[in-house]
């Protein structure tokens, strides 16, 4: 049985025509997936792009917010170190003018304790203490002067106390109202900076993820670029096997049996070696495998399954060393794989020695990869055997 095309790029004849009408499929498949990928990644790619375009537009806009909110912030809060500065000041003064206004009230009761007790309670008493009329009137003049300063003092010192307080109000209301203003401006601008963070954080989110899909593309790109050189060859090559097999085809040459696969199956063909089927023809791994693997030690015998002329004996990429032998009405058989090939061309009979097992061309283990073709295309060989 045929070592059969085992890699995803198999050029060969039995990759070219394991995988020449098969595996062209399979890379046909390939490419359709590679270009059905391209375009999806294409358009995540863009949707990426403008999503980046609009956060940028939308973290400029957040960018003039946040800058407009951090100016009045610090105006607010130098308006309110103003407003707490001058509460302070205020509030100092209050307590200047609470305390004069306690040494006032502490000389004023000081005062009538002393007139009290000096006797000078009334302006007659003052009268007759003095030698004459000029010293009374002064006198008299001195105590009214001292009575009116006294009470101007007081009443100063309540109007002072009043209007202090009352500013002292409303600088606090003032600075109330300031400092309510300003913790909304510092959570409008803690909101605005946050949300332009989250911004900044999910457009460097996007730029990797567009970056990786980009590198993603490339890589899907050249592996179609290199999917579509690969089908390109095979086809060239599927066409030129099938060409020689075509043009080379004679009627049967007679042979008789050999060494080899045992006894003729009902259609006249022989097993090429004795051993195990490792692959069977058919769609394999997403491709066609268009022969059958028949496992056996390096350097076994390969027997031709019938009697005909070698229309091809070489190297094929993917085959290895193959033979194709014609065997006529329009089937051949070939044999990959082969460690040496014994029969380079000219007629050869039934079970004739063509060559040895072995791992040439792409395979992953010695064995034969054996294909019958019929007018050049691969069929079962299952059917022959």
């Amino acid at each position: 049985m045929l070592a059969g095309a085992t890699g995803a790029s198999a050029q060969s004849l039995t990759d070219q025509q394991q995988r020449l009408d098969g595996k062209i499929s399979s890379l046909r498949t390939k490419i359709t997936y590679a270009k059905k990928k391209e375009g999806i990644l294409a358009s995540q790619i863009s949707s990426a792009t403008d999503e980046i375009s609009s956060l940028e537009g939308d973290i400029d806009d957040l960018g003039a917010q946040l800058t407009t909110l951090e100016a009045d912030l610090a105006e607010h809060r130098a308006r309110l170190a103003v407003l707490q500065a001058r509460f302070e000041h205020q509030t100092r003064h209050l307590d200047q003018l609470r305390r004069d206004h306690e040494k006032a009230q502490r000389i004023l009761e000081a005062r009538l304790v002393e007139l009290y007790e000096t006797g000078e309670v009334d302006n007659i008493a003052i009268l007759l203490q003095v030698e004459s009329l000029n010293d009374f009137v002064q006198q008299l003049d001195f105590m009214n002067e001292v009575g009116r300063h006294d009470q101007r003092i007081a009443a100063t010192l309540n109007r002072l106390k009043v209007d202090m307080a009352a500013a002292r109000r409303e600088t606090g209301a003032i600075r109330a109202e300031v400092a309510e203003a300003t913790r909304v401006i510092e959570e409008k601008t803690a909101e605005a900076a946050a949300a332009r963070s989250a911004l900044l954080a999910r457009q460097s989110s996007l730029a990797a993820a567009k970056e990786d899909k980009t590198a993603l593309l490339a890589h899907v790109e050249g592996f179609r670029h290199e999917a579509e050189e690969d089908l390109d060859s095979m086809l060239a090559a599927s066409a030129s096997l099938a060409a020689q097999i075509r043009a080379s085809q004679a009627p049967p040459s007679g042979g008789g049996s050999g060494g080899g696969g045992g006894s003729p199956s009902a259609s006249g063909f022989i097993w090429p070696v004795n051993g195990v089927v490792t692959s069977g023809f058919g769609m394999r791994w997403g491709r066609m495998h268009e022969g059958i693997d028949i496992a056996a030690p390096t350097g076994t015998a390969i027997h031709a399954a019938a009697a005909g002329t070698i229309i091809y004996a070489g190297v094929m990429s993917g085959y290895g060393n193959i033979v194709v032998i014609d065997h006529g009405g329009g089937i051949a058989t070939a044999y990959g794989h082969m460690s040496a090939i014994w029969a380079g061309g000219g007629q050869v009979s039934q079970g004739q020695g063509i060559g040895a097992v072995g791992c040439t061309g792409h395979c992953t283990g010695p064995h034969v990869h054996f294909e019958v073709r019929v007018n050049g295309s691969p069929v079962d060989p299952m059917g022959y055997l």
